[in-house]
């Protein structure tokens, strides 16, 4: 089991390409074979799943009915630009354009740990998200139980 953490600024190369950190690869589980899925995220994020990982959550998404309108169309948002790639040997993976679109990435990028996957953020939208009014780190942390 992946387990990530942390964050790190990187850069995209002319062709869509992006480091993932060396601690991030080195956390990764055998099974992954340094290779990802990634896909839209929430929040105007990606996310960027290794493939054992993802296999678990395929099987999630395959349990839901496609009988319910509103399945299918999560189905459909999740998958239609989802794209694997394995790191090459700089530890890079490229990342299809249109997903950068979805998330407004052009250059800059910030790569955030959470657990069993990465989110890839811009890293202007995702201060805007931490800056957003509202509840601060404490009220949230006091509305989750961890028990």
């Amino acid at each position: 089991m992946s387990s990530f953490k942390g964050q790190f600024r990187y850069t995209l190369d002319a062709k869509g390409r992006l480091n993932i950190p060396a601690k991030f690869r080195r956390a990764l589980a055998p099974e992954a074979n340094e290779t990802f899925v990634v896909k839209r995220g929430f929040d105007s994020c990606l996310e960027l799943i290794p493939i054992d990982e993802w296999k678990i959550y395929e099987e999630k998404l395959r349990r839901l009915s496609t009988t319910k309108e509103r399945n299918r169309r999560f189905l459909r948002m999740t998958t239609a630009n989802a794209s694997e790639d394995t790191c090459d040997k700089q530890g890079r993976i490229t990342i299809p354009a249109e997903l950068l679109k979805l998330a407004n990435i052009e250059k800059e990028v910030l790569i955030i740990g959470v657990l069993d996957k990465m989110e890839i953020w811009n890293p202007e939208t995702y201060q805007k998200h931490l800056d957003l009014p509202g509840e601060s780190y404490e009220d949230i942390a006091e509305s989750i139980s961890l028990d």
